[in-house]
């Protein structure tokens, strides 16, 4: 029997400070699995006091929803790439021997005119089962993987996740005592979330609706940020909660990797490191700083970037203009930096089962590979 190696000393969703307890090598391993328009991540981890502890994590830009803003389809590149990635998840999943699985497939999937056929696909070649969950769904696992990130003195945050083909926010009341529940209880649905919306632009689509002139600089920058002012403004159901940002008791929260890109250029790093990234907090200056940084730069530059890098430099500017437009929406001095999100709401949901099923139910695929259901 393959026995996992001793987990890492990383706190990644714990909802509680990280303690110096044993982890037994036999112990449970559950695996969350995300794939994304722009990326495919897997996180295998096991339950430690408080929340859990990551044994391995792999992360892939597959860009799925490449083409589909023009086309509604899956391109049969975007597929191939998806797939070589989840192979690979699946593979590992096997080998450490995972208790239990949950996929999941987000926006890419859920609009695709060929999405199902998609994950049916994926089902028969890998024996991974993607849920294609729904926009709600993934506000609330956007904050479950966000839980310890809040600045518990202030009264609200409104967290971004910046996917490739949607954007996420949601406004948190921090003053309810539904954040203070254990690990083992934790039910997303019961987070004092107060309003969300899932806005049908990300990244990836941002990009291709609005690609980049170099020519125009700030000019076709700010044609992105306008664009996604008009649709955050044109929502009002958060907007009780207006007086405790305009009193500067509120902060944002970020998580994507446009925003984790933005950190590291503000920190200068050398190559990124999570470590100063997570839980890193920024001023909105810091952040426009940065971007207009960026837009001096050629998309080579960018490309050089160590925190960027060449699958992310056609993108980051798209996903900075987002982060622009929530604070020139919803002014907030600060913003703290997540290198976290769904996969971490998703394991959180998945050791919190556990003690709801005694066993998880075991399903095959056409090829006879057992997967276990989420």
């Amino acid at each position: 029997m393959n026995k996992a190696p001793p987990p890492a000393a990383d706190p990644v969703g714990r909802l509680e400070p990280l303690s110096a307890e044993p982890v037994s090598v036999e112990a449970p391993l559950y695996a969350a699995v995300d794939l994304g328009t722009n990326n495919c991540r897997l996180l295998i981890a096991t339950p430690s006091l408080g929340g859990f502890r990551v044994i391995e994590s792999y992360s892939r830009i597959v860009r799925l929803g490449e083409g589909l803003s023009q086309s509604g389809r899956l391109a049969d590149g975007a597929m191939d790439r998806a797939m070589a990635a989840l192979r690979i998840c699946a593979e590992k999943i096997k080998r450490r021997r995972t208790l239990r699985v949950k996929a999941i497939a987000t926006q890419a999937c859920r609009s695709a005119s060929n999405g199902a056929e998609f994950v049916e696909r994926v089902a028969k070649e890998t024996g991974i089962r993607l849920q294609v969950i729904s926009p709600r769904e993934e506000a609330q696992l956007s904050v479950a993987g966000c839980l310890n990130l809040f600045d518990r003195d202030s009264l609200a945050a409104l967290v971004i996740d910046v996917g490739g083909g949607s954007t996420e926010l949601s406004w948190v009341d921090l003053t309810d005592k539904a954040l203070d529940v254990r690990a083992r209880d934790f039910v997303p649905s019961a987070l004092p979330i107060r309003a969300w919306i899932s806005l049908p632009v990300g990244v990836v689509s941002l990009a291709e609706r609005f690609p980049e002139r170099p020519d125009q600089g700030e000019a076709w920058f700010r044609s992105m940020v306008e664009d996604v002012k008009v649709r955050i403004a044109a929502f009002t159901h958060a907007d009780p909660m207006r007086p405790i940002f305009d009193s500067g008791q509120a902060h944002l929260v970020g998580t994507s990797g446009a925003i984790t890109g933005i950190a590291g250029l503000h920190l200068g790093l050398r190559r990124y490191d999570r470590t100063q990234i997570d839980g890193l907090w920024m001023r909105r200056e810091d952040c426009e700083v940065a971007t207009m940084s960026l837009l001096k730069q050629l998309p080579s530059e960018r490309a050089a970037q160590p925190c960027i890098g060449p699958d992310r430099a056609d993108l980051v500017l798209a996903g900075a203009a987002i982060l622009q437009a929530v604070q020139e929406v919803w002014p907030c001095d600060r913003v703290r930096v997540a290198d976290r999100g769904l996969r971490e709401g998703l394991l959180l949901t998945l050791m919190s089962d556990k003690n709801r099923k005694k066993r998880p139910r075991r399903r095959r695929s056409r090829h006879g590979k057992a997967v276990q259901a989420g």
